[in-house]
């Protein structure tokens, strides 16, 4: 029997990299019948994309328990990829779908959530904790004999993308800089995007007796990044890719606040959400490295730093005017 996966908010970039992932790759693709995208935006370009490559886009209204749970049944899915969407109301709308995937009976329900969020202060990080509830509602079913989303829940705690560099591509190239919100000697180990969606999607193809893979099902998998790096250490990374000078400057969090709002189009609630993860990187609560489950799943080695800005050094590579005002330090 072939798998046919829903992924939510394939309109962002997590659950747009999962489902293009498992629409192209022979590895995935022969193994699932359909790929259903809800999307907050379908009319998006991302939507479109996916749209193209084959994946059934359907307009996930929030709000309504009801018409989610016919969508849920009409497209037939068994399987369903819970992607957080960036949006003021992520919560909501994630115990909203929870209780949708129950009432339709999708049997394997996979969580995309957080790594650091069992750390994060309810008061300090609110938005990281939130993943701690949803986690729950997802997992409690697992002791639910009485539901078929019981048998095969899996949460994949995804670390601090390290794509969330990019917006600071600016500095970087303007200025050959680096500004994080981290301190001077914390450390975090930031996962590239692609690894994530590697895992999911091995995750949501994966078949065992009761739904997804035995070794899979029921399981906690935390994925980082394989080396753990203070800013210096990121800027170092970024100036072995980039065969130029990159420097790290530690700024504080109203000064990040300003250059994330300034550069970027996310989602309030993401910028706070990143704010919130820098903060824990501070704590020095982000001081782990765990890529045992990216190795079990995959059996892969997760991508490192210096390979993360090669692949993105379009975008990071100081202008030559940067280069000169360095050198006149």
């Amino acid at each position: 029997m072939t798998r046919k996966i829903c992924i939510t908010a394939v309109d962002g970039n997590t659950g747009f990299a999962i489902a293009e992932l498992l629409l192209q790759h022979r590895e995935f693709s022969r193994k699932i019948e359909s790929v259903i995208g809800l999307a907050l935006e379908p009319k998006s370009e991302k939507a479109q994309e996916l749209k193209d490559s084959g994946a059934t886009i359907v307009p996930h209204t929030f709000g309504r328990v009801r018409d989610m749970v016919k969508t849920l049944k009409d497209t037939g899915a068994d399987t369903i990829c819970l992607v957080p969407p960036a949006h003021k109301d992520k919560h909501d709308i994630c115990v909203e779908l929870v209780d949708a995937a129950k009432k339709a009976q999708v049997a394997n329900v996979c969580l995309i959530s957080s790594a650091g969020c069992d750390y994060a202060d309810p008061k300090k990080q609110p938005r990281l904790r939130e993943f701690i509830d949803l986690e729950a509602l997802v997992l409690q079913s697992k002791g639910d004999a009485s539901t078929p989303t019981g048998g095969s829940p899996c949460v994949i705690r995804a670390g601090f993308y390290a794509e969330n560099l990019l917006l600071y591509a600016p500095q970087a190239q303007e200025e050959g800089i680096l500004p994080l919100p981290i301190g001077k000697s914390h450390k975090f180990a930031p996962v590239a995007l692609g690894d994530v969606a590697h895992v999911a999607a091995h995750v949501l193809t994966g078949k065992g007796k009761h739904g997804f893979d035995d070794k899979h099902r029921g399981q906690m998998m935390i994925i980082t990044g394989p080396k753990l790096c203070a800013g210096h250490e990121l800027a170092t990374a970024a100036s072995k890719a980039l065969d130029t000078e990159m420097e790290f400057e530690n700024i504080s969090q109203a000064e990040a606040k300003r250059v994330l709002k300034a550069q970027s189009d996310s989602d309030q609630s993401e910028l706070q959400y990143l704010l919130e993860y820098y903060s824990l990187v501070r704590e020095g609560k982000t001081n782990y490295i765990a890529t045992t489950a990216f190795h079990d799943v995959t059996g892969g080695h997760p991508t490192e730093p210096d390979e993360f800005f090669r692949l993105y050094q379009n975008e990071f590579r100081p202008s030559k005017k940067a280069k000169h005002s360095h050198n006149h330090k």
